[in-house]
């Protein structure tokens, strides 16, 4: 085959012409007044690719929302191609991405939750009637659980809560503007210290308890994983300081859990308690830095913790406090570390584990809020004293956080092993008027779902798998006879659905085909079993694995609503 002679100087053009074409930037143009907003926004914060997210936030809380040229702008700031920045703010709920040429939505935004225990307490009347009575300068939204299941109905108005919402309580938020919603007062640093507030973190980094001892106590005392998954907190310190350092630290406060409330209700009221507990911790395990990874809805605990962190003792390890931004796949401790990292928060393939390489690649210690809320407790009392608790041959105490159909609904301190009937006995002072106990969560939405007649199982760890369920994070929701379990179960579908991260194709594609099955007026009970099968076995994490314990449980316990659909 004869070839064309170019000559060497046609050659040389071309090349040079390539060349200038590759030192052209790539994709969108950075527009000049963008880039200067996106710096006055950032102001002092370090150019980091893992504080990616945090820069988001500073854009949108500036900006209202992110359009495209801010986006673009910002990946230049932060040497970053445009397609991670864009694939990041993408990926969380709470980032409003703008298109080339979409309008910014309006400056006000009401977000009202729909899930279970909002739904029971009429959610859905408020999404229906709030947009024509706010009008089209405020955007009306659903959104996943935030939080306060215990004030069902709730909702937000910008960043402002409004606990048991009404319409007209809605409206008067609306109408407050920016005046701030104000959290109960808390227990301050210098009350804690009255109290005898790091006393114990004094006594530990002056040497008068040994790691050994400090760690063995906890072993002792039984305290597993508050969080949901129950791992033993000292066997956790033990193995993490058995890494080679640096080692580092991350709190889950992430609590994304329908129906959990419990880490809020108590940093609200004690938050040194709780960094004097996380403090121990890592001094325990060897950690060098410490991030607190909060939930983007929870603005007045941002505010306390950042206030409470100028006050931690000299000498502590540098904390970070990082914010969330909308994505229950977060409370996964991986995807929380991915996130953390200013990434998508997409779970971990497993091993290795976080406690050999998490955070930044580094040896990572990862509690939830609530377990080390209890260490000084354990602490001072002793290991008997914590494992002495309990009822039905359970031991230790648990959080309960209990919605729904009580009368008082909260967070309630009670004996692990206590039955679902004695909670709502002596704890919540029963059903409400007109309500007969019907149905109960015993472990939010992923923990499946129970009828009444079986409420004298001792709810703690390992008591529930038998019957399909598990306690989880203690999170309790009450039905009754007003209640659907087939409507329930359509609505934590809903949430997996929708809060699926999509990586894995069982949780992707299985959440969606499941509710579209639960849709039906007749469930399809042997195709919904072998979906179920298929992602519990080959789901990534825990989302697309537990996903199918509230259809399972449905079709297991609750046969007459379906004969009866």
């Amino acid at each position: 085959m004869n070839h064309p002679i170019i000559p060497i100087a046609r050659i040389g053009s071309e090349g040079a012409s390539r060349q200038r074409k590759r030192e052209a930037p790539k994709g969108r143009q950075v527009h000049p007044q963008a880039l200067a907003e996106v710096r006055t926004l950032l102001g002092e914060l370090p150019r980091r690719r893992d504080l990616l997210i945090e820069c988001l936030h500073r854009l949108q809380d500036g900006l209202g929302a992110l359009p495209a040229a801010h986006l673009a702008a910002l990946a230049q700031e932060l040497g970053m191609a445009q397609a991670e920045v864009y694939e990041v703010a993408t990926f969380y709920h709470h980032f409003d991405v703008l298109r080339e040429g979409e309008a910014a939505p309006p400056a006000l935004t009401v977000r009202v939750c729909d899930s279970l225990a909002c739904e029971l307490a009429g959610a859905a009347d408020l999404l229906a009637r709030l947009p024509a009575l706010l009008g089209a300068e405020v955007r009306v939204l659903p959104t996943p659980c935030i939080g306060r299941c215990e004030q069902a109905p709730a909702a937000v108005v910008g960043q402002q809560p409004v606990p048991n919402a009404t319409l007209d309580a809605v409206l008067a938020r609306v109408g407050a503007g920016q005046v701030r919603h104000q959290p109960e007062p808390w227990l301050g640093h210098e009350a804690y210290r009255e109290q005898g507030g790091y006393r114990l973190l004094a006594s530990c980094v002056a040497g008068e308890r040994s790691i050994e001892d400090v760690v063995r106590e906890m072993e002792a005392s039984g305290l597993r994983g508050l969080g949901g998954a129950g791992f033993p907190a000292g066997r956790k310190w033990r193995l993490v300081r058995e890494q080679p350092g640096p080692r580092l630290m991350a709190v889950n406060l992430d609590e994304g859990e329908p129906g959990t409330f419990k880490d809020r209700y108590y940093l609200e009221r004690d938050p040194h308690r709780f960094l004097e507990g996380m403090l121990v911790a890592a001094w325990a395990a060897g950690v060098e830095a410490i991030y607190i990874y909060l939930r983007d809805e929870y603005h007045g605990c941002r505010a306390i913790l950042e206030r409470e962190l100028a006050h931690l003792p000299a000498g502590s390890p540098e904390v970070f406090l990082r914010r969330g931004a909308g994505a229950y796949i977060c409370g996964e401790e991986s995807a929380m570390i991915e996130s953390i990292e200013g990434k998508r928060g997409m779970p971990r393939l497993r091993p290795p584990y976080v406690a050999q390489r998490g955070l930044f690649d580094r040896p990572t210690l990862v509690h939830n809020f609530e377990t080390l809320y209890w260490v000084r407790a354990i602490l001072e009392n002793g290991a008997a004293w914590f494992a002495g608790q309990g009822r039905n041959g359970r031991h230790g105490l648990r959080s309960f956080s209990v919605s729904g159909r009580v009368r008082a609904p909260g967070v309630k301190l009670a004996p692990a092993g206590i039955t679902v009937q004695e909670l709502i006995d002596e704890y919540c002072g029963g059903m409400q008027d007109g309500h007969t106990f019907y149905a109960y969560l015993p472990g939010g939405a992923s923990g499946g779902i129970l009828p009444a007649s079986m409420n004298a199982i001792p709810l703690d760890f390992d008591t529930l798998q038998p019957y399909g369920c598990f306690i989880g994070s203690a999170a309790v929701i009450v039905l009754s006879q007003q209640d659907s379990a087939v409507a329930a179960a359509r609505n934590l579908l809903r949430f997996f659905k929708h809060e699926s991260c999509g990586q894995c194709t069982p949780c992707r594609s299985g959440t969606a085909k499941a509710l579209t099955l639960m849709q039906e007026p007749r469930w399809d009970a042997p195709l919904l079993g072998e979906l179920s099968q298929v992602m519990r076995d080959a789901s990534i994490c825990g989302l697309g694995q537990a996903a199918p314990n509230p259809f399972d449980s449905v079709i297991r316990y609750f046969p007459h609503e379906l004969e009866g659909a």
